[in-house]
C-alpha cells in the first residue's frame, strides 16, 4: 500500500479524534448554554450543517486546486472555528458557540474526502483496501479522542475550554502531516472531457443504492450516537461512562475497516450493506433491553458495526458510478445528500430523546434501517426477467 495512503490514514485519525471529542462535549456544552433542553444538541447539528455546506464547495475546490490544498484549507478553517469556540466559552455565549461548531464542521467537510483521495493514490485493484485503511485510522481515534475529552475537560477555570485547545492541536498536527504528503494534481485525478448530465448520473441504480446505504447508515448511526450522551446523563451515568461508551462505539465503527474491503471484494457490496442494515436493527433492539452501562455499550457497538458495513461498501460502489471528469460533481452530490441528512438527525436527536426516551427513539430507527434492503430487493425484482405467460 502506498505511503500516501498511510499518511492519509493518520490525517483521518486526527480528524476523527476531534470529532469524537466534539461528540462527547458539544451536547453537554449545549445543555449548559442553551435556553432550552430542546436545543442541547444544536451545536452538534450546526457542526453537521457546516459539513453539509462544505460538501459541494470542497469537491469543486479540490477539482480545481487539488486534494492537498483543499485539505490544508479545511484544517485552517477548523482552526478558525476553534478560536471562535474558545471565545464563546469565555463569554458563555450560545450563539457564538453555534458559529464555532459550524466553522469546525466546514473544516471537517473537507476532511471527509480523505477516503476518495486514498482511492486516487492506490492502484485500482486495491481500491476497497485503501478506503478501509484510511477509515481504519479511526481506531487510533477511538482511544485518543475520548482520552483527550476526559483529560482536557477540566483544564483551566472554564469547563471544556481545554477541549478546544486540544482540538486545535490536532488540526496543527494534521497540517504538518499534509506538508509531507504527496498527492497527485487535480489534472491527473479529475480528468478532462465532456461529463454526462448530473441527473443521468444520479438516476443510475448503482448510485441510488450507494447513496441510500450511506445516507441511512450514517443518519441512523448519528441520530443514536448524538442522543447517547443525553440519554446516559438522564439516567445518572457519569461522564466517564459516556466517554467509554462512545470510545467502544468508535472502535466498532473503524476497527472492521481493516478487513471490510476484503469482505466486500469476496461477498459483494450488496450483501455487506444488507449485513450492515441487520446490525443497525440489532442495535435498536438492544436499546430496548435495559439502560445500564452495558446496555448502552452493546447497542453502540452494534451501531458502529452497522455503520461500517453500510458506509464503506457504499463508498466503493459510488466510485463505480462516474468517469474521472464527473468525479467532483458526483462526489459533491453524494456528500451533500448524506451529510444534509446527518445534520438533520443531529438537530432532531435532542428533542427526540428528551420527549420520546432512549428506547422509543431506537424503535423508530428500525424501519429506517431496513430501507436500503428494500431498495436492493426492489432493484433485483426490476432486473428479473418476466416469466412467460402460459395459457390453459
Amino acid at each position: 500500500m502506498p505511503v500516501t495512503v498511510t499518511l492519509l490514514s493518520l490525517c483521518q485519525a486526527l480528524l476523527v479524534s476531534g470529532n469524537i471529542l466534539l461528540i462527547a462535549v458539544s451536547p453537554l456544552i449545549g445543555a449548559s448554554l442553551a435556553p432550552s433542553a430542546n436545543w442541547s444538541t444544536a451545536p452538534v447539528a450546526t457542526q453537521w450543517l457546516g459539513l453539509m455546506c462544505a460538501t459541494i464547495p470542497a469537491s469543486l475546490i479540490m477539482a480545481r486546486l487539488g486534494r492537498k490544498r483543499g485539505f490544508v484549507l479545511g484544517n485552517l478553517l477548523g482552526l478558525v472555528g476553534v478560536a471562535v469556540a474558545i471565545q464563546a466559552l469565555r463569554n458563555q455565549h450560545f450563539t457564538l458557540f453555534l458559529l464555532a461548531t459550524w466553522l469546525i464542521g466546514i473544516g471537517i467537510g473537507f476532511g471527509q474526502l480523505y477516503r476518495f483521495a486514498a482511492v486516487e493514490a492506490a492502484p485500482a485493484p486495491l481500491r476497497d483496501r485503501a478506503i478501509g485503511l484510511v477509515m481504519g485510522g479511526g481506531v487510533l481515534a477511538a482511544f485518543f479522542g475520548p482520552w483527550l475529552a476526559r483529560v482536557s475537560r477540566e483544564l483551566g477555570e472554564i469547563p471544556f475550554l481545554g477541549s478546544f485547545v486540544g482540538l486545535g492541536a490536532l488540526y496543527l498536527v494534521a497540517l504538518l502531516i499534509l506538508a509531507v504528503t504527496r498527492l497527485p494534481p487535480a489534472t491527473r485525478t479529475h480528468g478532462e472531457g465532456t461529463p454526462r448530465p448530473l441527473g443521468e448520473i444520479l438516476r443510475q441504480p448503482t448510485f441510488i443504492v450507494a447513496v441510500s446505504a450511506a445516507l441511512i447508515g450514517y443518519g441512523v448511526m448519528n441520530l443514536a450516537m448524538t442522543a447517547t450522551p443525553l440519554a446516559m446523563a438522564s439516567v445518572g451515568h457519569h461522564f466517564d461512562h459516556v466517554a467509554a461508551t462512545i470510545q467502544w462505539h468508535v472502535v466498532a465503527m473503524f476497527l472492521p475497516s481493516f478487513f471490510t474491503g476484503h469482505l466486500t471484494a469476496r461477498f459483494g457490496a450488496s450483501r455487506m450493506i444488507v449485513a450492515g442494515c441487520v446490525l443497525l436493527v440489532a442495535s435498536a433492539l438492544a436499546a430496548q433491553i435495559e439502560a445500564g452501562v452495558m446496555g448502552f455499550h452493546v447497542a453502540l457497538v452494534l451501531l458502529g458495526l452497522g455503520w461500517n458495513f453500510t458506509f464503506l461498501p457504499a463508498t466503493g460502489l459510488l466510485t463505480e458510478t462516474y468517469r474521472p471528469v464527473e468525479k467532483a460533481r458526483t462526489q459533491a452530490a453524494n456528500e451533500f445528500l448524506v451529510f444534509s441528512t446527518v445534520a438533520l438527525t443531529a438537530l432532531l436527536a435532542g428533542p427526540l430523546v428528551s420527549q420520546l426516551g432512549w428506547a422509543t427513539l431506537n424503535a423508530l430507527l428500525i424501519p429506517l434501517s431496513l430501507l436500503p434492503i428494500a431498495i436492493l430487493a426492489w432493484q433485483r425484482l426490476a432486473k428479473a426477467p418476466a416469466r412467460p405467460h402460459i395459457s390453459d
